[in-house]
C-alpha cells in the first residue's frame, strides 16, 4: 500500500512537473485542480504521466462543439503496442467500437474504460490496445495520420463504417481515397451482376495492391494538374504507365471471382468521364460525384443509357440515367436500396419511349436514403438526399455563359460539351423543385428555374390533373371502341392508388359516372362493392383529394355500400361479406390482405386504373423475379386472369411488357404506360422550353412581368399537352387497322428500325416475327405498335435533325409557331426563331405529325441509305397535308366522336392518309422534290380549286356509290362530300404534271384521262391491284410498280393524245396503223382478265402491251 502511494505520489509529480513545462505553471496548475480528486483507480498504473497529459488535454477539448476525440499513443517500454484512446462526453458501450476496430484490421489486445470529473461534466475515456491483424498491413506508425483520421470520421458518421476501412491498414489509403472504392462498389452491385458486397470485399482486401492501382489510376485521371491538360501529356505521363502496372498486378491475382470483379472496377473507372472527387475532398460537405459513359462499360446489361451520373455518400445513394445528350425525367425517391438502378433502369426505358413526342429524349433519376443523421426525421433526411443527387449533377454538367459553354473549373472531363441538364418531380419529390432551382441558381446554371420544372414558378402537376387526364383521354379512346361513352354513362372501376395521390386522384375525378368499387394503397384496402347512386360517393372522393395526407382510412363509412368497408392492407383476416364474395367470385369469408389483393386485380370490371407506385400484372410466361419489383411478388397477378375491359396506366410500370401484350391478345384493351400517362413529361418540357425562351426576353426586356405571361399561357399548354394524347392514342387505332391488312409491312420496319440502333426487340420484348406471325389473324397489339410508333419517331427525328435543310427551311417555320401558345406567337414572332432548341422542336413536331397520321409505315418507301431521300419523302408529305387542308379535315372528323362509330371516323382517315401517301408516291417516283412553300401550294391550290369545282359537279354513279357510303356512317353532307373528293385525288399530281406540260387546264386533262382509262379498261386493273393482299414485302412493291407503270404509261398516252389534238381514245385510235396496236392491246387485255386475279405476271404483260400504244 505504501509502495502504491509512493507511486501516485511520485506519478503526480511528474505529471504536474510536465504539463508545467508544457503550460506553465498558472495553466498546469489550474489543470492539475480539476483533474486530481477525479483520476479513476488504477489510471496511474496503465498510463504514463507524458500519456496522461495528452489524455487531459484532449479531455478539455470536448465540448458541445466537440464531442469525442481520439489519439493513438505510440508504444513505450512498458507498452510495447500501440494504445488507441477514445475520449467522449458520454460512456459509450464496448460493441460500439469493436467492429469499427476489427473493419480497420486491427486486433485488440485489451481494453479499459476509465471515467473522469463527476456529474453534468463527467468524461470518458476507453483505452485499447491494438495491433494490426496480419503481417501484410503497413506499421502503424507509418498511417498514423490516417487512421486518427478515419477513426473520426467514422465516428462522426462522415463515412461508412464497413470492411472495406481495411485497406488504410494495408495500404495507407485515407478514407476518402477507399471511398472511391467503395462508392464504385456501391455502384458496381447495382448493375445486376451476380456478386456480393462481400465478394467486393474479398477482392479488393486480398489484392491491396491492385486496389491501391485502381484509386491511383483514378487519382492521376482526374487530378486537375495543369501540366497535363492536354490529354496526351496525361496519358503519356501518367496514365499508361499506371495501366501498365495495373495490369501486371492484376495478372498476379489468383482467384478468378476475384480478378473478374477487379477487372469490372477497373473498367468503371475507365469507363468514367468526370469526377468531383478532387473539388469536393477538402470540402465539410464531402460527397462522391462521377460521370460514366454507359457504353464503355463491358459487362452492363441491357439497355445501356447514354450517359449516367452516380452520386455517392455516407447518407445516400443516386442515380442519373440519360439515353442521349438532351434528356428529361423525373427524380424519384426510391424504396429499393438493392436494386434502386433497376427501379430507375425501367422508368428510363418507358421514359425514352414516352419522350417521342418532346424534343429531349428519356432520362430519370432516384437515390435512396441510407443513413439518418440525429435529431433528423425521415422527410428531411429524403430531401437533403435529393439536394445532394442535385449538386452532383450540377457539379459534372457543363453551363453557358452568353452563348459559350463552360466546363466547371478544376473538373477534367474526357466527353464532349454537356451543358443540358434538367429535371422533374416524381414520387416523393413533388415539393423538392423549388430547393433544386435553387441550388441551380447557386451553380448560376444557365436554365434557372427551368433547371427543375415543376416548382412554385412552374406547372403544379396535380393542381393541373394533366398526367390523368392525358390517360384518360386514352381510356375514353378505348371505351368509344367499345361503343361506350364514360362521360355520360355509369362504368366499374377497381383502382390502385389513394385520392391523395396526383394521378389516381385526378383520374377518379374525370368522370361523374365512376362507379368506384375498390381500390388499394400501400396501406389499405377500399370496397365499395355496390355504390350508392348520387353525387355522394363522387364528393367523397373529392372532399379526400382535397384534403392533405389523406388516405382511404378517412372515407366516410356511411356512405359505403352494405359489404364494403376500409381496411388495413397488412391486416391478416379481412371480413368478405355476401356481396363483396359473389362480386369477385370466391367462397372464402375472410382473406388476408395480400390474397384480397390479388382478386380485386382478377375482378370483372369495366376499368383497371393504375395511380400507383409497383408492378402488379405479368406474363404467364414471366417469374416474380424477372419483374424487378420484390415489394409486389406477393400480390402479383398474372395477364392471363385480368377480367377488367380496359386498362389505365396513370402509373409507370404497373404491367409488365409480356404482360400487356398477354392481356391485349386475349382481348384486353391496353396501350403502354409510355403512351396513356405521356401528359406530365409533355407539359414539363413544354415548361422547360417556354421558360428558356421567356428567360432571353427577360434579358432583352428586364421590365417585362414574362412569369404572368408564363402562368397566363398555362390553358393552352394543356390544350396541346393533351391533344398529344388524342393523337398518340388514335395513331395506335389507325395503326392496328393498318397492320390487320399488311402486318409485313409493320415486321419489316421493325427489323429497319432494329438495324439501325433505334428498337431492341429483346429490351422492349419485342416478339420475333415468326411468333407474331403464328397468331391468329397475324395481328400487331396496340402495346407493340406503341413500341413501333415510339421507336419510327426517335427514328425519323434523328434523321431530320441530321438533315437540317427542311427543318431550317422558312416553310416549315409555322412547325415552330404552332409548338408556343397564340400569346407568344402574337407578342414575339421573331423570338421564337432564336430558341437554343428551334431546330430540335421542328424536328420533333414535323416528325410526330408524320407518324401520328401516317403511321409506322409510313417510312417504308424510302431507303435508309439514302437521307436525302428521306428528307424528299418528308417534304412531299407536308406539302400535300397543306394543299388537301388536311389537317381541317381531321378536325372536323374528329369532332364526330360519339356521333358515329369509332370505326366509321378511322375509315375516313385512313382515306384521307392513303391519298396524301398516294400524292407523295407520284411525286417522288417523278423525282419532284417539294416542300411546302408558298409557290408550290399556290400552284397546287389553284389546280386543285378548278377540279374540286368541276368534280363536285358531276352525278357519276360511282360517286353517288361513295356518297352513299358515308351517309350511311352517318357522315355529314359536307364532310362526305368533301372525302369523296379526296377519294379521288389518288392521280391528282400526275394531272397536274400534265396540265403544266400540256398548257391545257386540268379539267380538259382529267376529261381526256378518265376517257383513256374506261376505253383500255385501266381503271379496272387498278382495282384488281387494290384488292391484292400481298405476302410480302416484294409482292407489295411489285404491285406499287405495276401500278406506278400503269398510271405512268396512262399519263403519256393523254400527252400523245392532247399533242395530237384529240381528247377522246376513240377518235385518237381510229387511224387503221393505231387501232391495230389498239385490237392487239385488246386481246392481251382479254387473256388478262381471264387470269386469276391474284397472279401478277398476266399484269406484267399488259404494262406492257400498254406501253406498246405508244410505240
Amino acid at each position: 500500500m505504501a509502495e502504491h502511494s509512493t507511486h501516485n505520489a511520485a506519478w503526480c509529480a511528474r505529471l504536474l512537473q510536465l504539463a508545467t513545462r508544457a503550460l506553465g505553471a498558472a495553466t498546469a496548475q489550474a489543470l492539475w485542480q480539476r483533474y486530481q480528486t477525479s483520476l479513476p483507480t488504477g489510471y496511474s498504473e496503465q498510463v504514463s504521466p507524458r500519456n496522461a497529459l495528452k489524455d487531459l488535454l484532449r479531455l478539455e477539448q470536448l465540448g458541445p462543439q466537440q464531442p469525442r476525440t481520439i489519439s493513438l499513443l505510440k508504444p513505450s517500454a512498458t507498452v510495447p503496442h500501440y494504445r488507441l484512446h477514445f475520449y467522449s462526453l458520454s460512456t459509450d458501450f464496448l460493441d460500439s467500437y469493436m467492429s469499427m476496430l476489427e473493419n480497420l484490421h486491427l486486433r485488440v489486445i485489451d481494453q479499459v474504460q476509465f471515467s473522469f470529473l463527476d456529474g453534468d461534466d463527467s468524461r470518458s475515456l476507453r483505452s485499447f490496445t491494438v495491433k494490426t491483424a496480419s503481417k501484410q498491413c503497413l506499421p502503424l506508425s507509418a498511417v498514423h495520420c490516417a487512421l486518427l483520421a478515419t477513426l473520426e470520421v467514422i465516428q462522426h458518421g462522415a463515412t461508412e463504417n464497413d470492411a472495406l476501412n481495411k485497406l488504410l491498414v494495408l495500404t495507407g489509403m485515407s478514407w476518402q481515397a477507399i471511398d472511391v472504392l467503395r462508392a464504385y462498389r456501391n455502384y458496381y452491385l447495382q448493375l445486376g451482376h451476380h456478386t456480393s458486397r462481400a465478394s467486393v470485399h474479398h477482392a479488393l482486401i486480398n489484392n491491396p495492391a491492385v486496389a491501391l492501382g485502381l484509386f491511383d489510376y483514378f487519382e492521376a485521371r482526374f487530378r486537375p494538374q495543369p501540366d497535363w491538360d492536354d490529354p496526351l501529356v496525361r496519358e503519356e505521363q501518367a496514365l499508361h504507365p499506371l495501366r501498365l502496372q495495373l495490369l501486371a498486378q492484376l495478372a498476379l491475382v489468383a482467384d478468378m471471382n476475384d480478378d473478374r470483379i477487379l477487372r469490372t472496377l477497373f473498367n468503371l473507372i475507365d469507363a468514367t468521364m468526370r469526377c468531383n472527387f478532387h473539388h469536393r475532398l477538402s470540402q465539410s460537405d464531402y460527397f462522391l460525384a462521377f460521370k460514366i459513359n454507359s457504353l464503355g462499360v463491358i459487362d452492363m446489361p441491357n439497355p445501356k443509357p447514354q450517359f449516367e451520373i452516380y452520386v455517392h455518400s455516407v447518407a445516400m445513394e443516386g442515380i442519373h440515367l440519360r439515353g442521349g445528350k438532351i434528356a428529361r425525367g423525373g427524380i424519384r425517391w426510391s424504396d429499393r436500396p438493392d436494386d434502386f438502378r433497376t427501379e430507375i433502369l425501367g422508368l428510363m426505358q418507358t421514359q425514352i419511349s414516352k419522350n417521342a413526342l418532346i424534343v429531349p429524349t428519356g432520362a430519370k433519376g432516384g437515390f435512396i436514403v441510407k443513413k439518418q443523421k440525429q435529431q433528423t426525421d425521415l422527410k428531411t433526411a429524403g430531401k437533403q438526399a435529393y439536394l445532394t443527387l442535385m449538386r452532383g449533377l450540377l457539379a459534372l454538367t457543363d453551363n453557358y455563359v452568353g452563348a459559350d459553354i463552360v466546363r466547371p473549373a478544376q473538373l477534367v472531363c474526357y466527353d464532349d460539351p454537356d451543358p443540358y441538364l434538367v429535371v422533374a418531380a416524381d414520387k416523393g419529390t413533388a415539393t423538392f423543385s423549388d430547393s433544386a432551382n435553387q441550388i441551380a441558381a447557386d451553380y448560376q446554371f444557365w436554365l434557372g428555374d427551368a433547371f427543375a420544372s415543376g416548382g412554385s414558378h412552374g406547372y403544379d402537376h396535380k393542381a393541373l390533373g394533366i398526367t390523368a387526364r392525358g390517360a384518360w383521354i386514352c381510356v375514353q379512346r378505348h371505351f368509344r371502341e367499345l361503343g361506350l361513352n364514360i362521360q355520360t354513362s355509369p362504368f366499374t372501376v377497381v383502382g390502385i392508388g389513394s385520392m391523395d395521390g396526383d394521378v389516381f386522384g385526378n383520374g377518379m375525378l374525370l368522370s361523374p359516372h365512376t362507379r368506384l368499387l375498390a381500390a388499394f394503397s400501400g396501406q389499405h384496402i377500399f370496397i365499395d362493392p355496390t355504390p350508392i347512386a348520387g353525387d355522394a360517393p363522387f364528393n367523397e372522393r373529392l372532399r379526400l383529394f382535397n384534403k392533405p395526407g389523406s388516405s382511404w382510412h378517412d372515407y366516410d363509412r356511411a356512405l359505403i355500400s352494405e359489404g364494403g368497408g376500409v381496411y388495413a392492407r397488412a391486416d391478416k383476416d379481412i371480413p368478405l361479406s355476401l356481396p363483396v364474395r359473389q362480386w369477385l367470385g370466391i367462397r372464402y369469408k375472410t382473406l388476408d390482405g395480400e390474397s384480397l389483393i390479388r382478386y380485386l386485380l382478377t375482378a370483372a370490371v369495366d376499368l383497371l386504373w393504375l395511380g400507383g407506385i409497383g408492378t402488379y400484372v405479368k406474363a404467364s410466361s414471366e417469374k416474380h423475379e424477372d419483374v424487378g419489383d420484390r415489394n409486389n411478388d406477393n400480390v402479383r397477378i398474372d395477364a392471363s386472369q385480368l377480367q377488367a375491359r380496359v386498362v389505365g396506366e396513370g402509373a409507370n410500370l404497373g404491367f409488365t411488357a409480356l404482360a400487356r401484350i398477354e392481356y391485349s391478345l386475349q382481348g384486353g384493351r391496353i396501350n403502354t404506360d409510355a403512351v396513356d400517362n405521356s401528359a406530365g413529361v409533355d407539359t414539363s418540357d413544354h415548361e422547360v422550353n417556354l421558360k428558356i425562351l421567356l428567360t432571353q426576353l427577360h434579358k432583352q426586356q428586364p421590365d417585362s412581368d414574362h412569369q404572368a405571361l408564363f402562368i397566363a399561357m398555362t390553358d393552352a399548354v394543356c390544350g396541346q399537352v393533351l391533344a398529344n394524347n388524342y393523337a398518340q392514342s388514335l395513331c395506335l387505332s389507325l395503326d392496328s387497322v393498318r397492320s390487320s391488312q399488311q402486318v409485313m409491312a409493320f415486321l419489316q420496319w421493325a427489323e429497319r428500325l432494329e438495324a439501325a440502333g433505334f428498337l431492341d426487340r429483346a429490351v422492349e420484348k419485342l416478339p420475333s416475327n415468326k411468333t407474331i406471325l403464328a397468331r391468329s389473324g397475324q395481328t400487331l397489339t396496340r402495346p407493340e405498335l406503341a413500341v413501333l410508333m415510339a421507336a419510327s419517331k426517335m427514328y425519323l427525328t434523328a434523321q431530320l435533325h441530321n438533315q437540317l435543310r427542311l427543318v431550317q427551311d422558312s416553310c416549315c417555320d409555322e412547325y415552330l409557331l404552332s409548338y408556343f401558345p397564340a400569346q407568344l406567337q402574337s407578342q414575339y414572332p421573331q423570338a421564337l426563331a432564336t430558341h437554343p432548341l428551334a431546330a430540335a422542336i421542328k424536328a420533333m413536331l414535323i416528325s410526330n405529325k408524320l407518324i401520328n397520321q401516317a403511321g409506322c409505315t409510313f417510312l417504308t418507301a424510302i431507303n435508309d441509305n439514302d437521307p436525302g431521300q428521306l428528307v424528299a419523302w418528308v417534304g412531299c408529305y407536308l406539302s400535300f397535308d397543306r394543299i388537301l387542308a388536311a389537317d381541317a379535315l381531321r378536325q372536323t372528323i374528329n369532332a364526330l366522336d360519339y356521333k358515329i362509330t369509332a370505326a366509321s371516323q378511322y375509315h375516313c382517315l385512313l382515306q384521307l392518309e392513303k391519298t396524301v401517301l398516294a400524292c407523295c408516291r407520284w411525286a417522288m417516283a417523278q423525282q419532284q422534290l417539294l416542300s411546302p412553300n408558298p409557290a408550290t401550294l399556290a400552284r397546287y391550290a389553284q389546280h386543285l380549286h378548278d377540279f374540286g369545282e368541276y368534280f363536285n359537279q358531276l352525278e357519276s354513279p360511282a360517286r353517288q356509290a361513295q356518297l352513299a357510303t358515308y351517309h350511311q356512317a352517318g357522315v355529314p353532307d359536307s364532310l362526305a362530300n368533301q372525302l369523296v373528293f379526296i377519294e379521288n385525288l389518288a392521280d391528282f399530281p400526275l394531272l397536274v404534271a400534265l396540265a403544266d406540260t400540256s398548257q391545257h387546264g386540268i379539267v380538259s386533262v382529267y376529261k381526256c384521262y378518265a376517257d383513256i382509262s374506261h376505253s383500255l379498261g385501266i381503271q379496272a386493273v387498278l382495282a384488281r391491284l387494290a384488292q391484292l393482299a400481298p405476302s410480302d414485302y416484294w409482292e407489295q412493291k411489285t404491285v406499287s410498280e405495276l401500278q406506278y407503270e400503269l398510271k405512268h404509261t396512262l399519263g403519256r398516252l393523254v400527252q400523245t393524245l392532247l399533242q395530237a389534238g384529240q381528247s377522246e381514245c376513240a377518235a385518237y385510235f381510229s387511224e387503221p396503223a393505231r387501232y391495230a396496236k389498239l385490237r392487239g392491246y385488246q386481246q392481251v387485255y382479254q387473256e388478262v382478265n381471264s387470269a386469276a386475279p391474284t397472279r401478277l405476271l398476266p399484269v406484267l404483260a399488259l404494262v406492257k402491251a400498254l406501253a406498246g400504244l405508244l410505240a
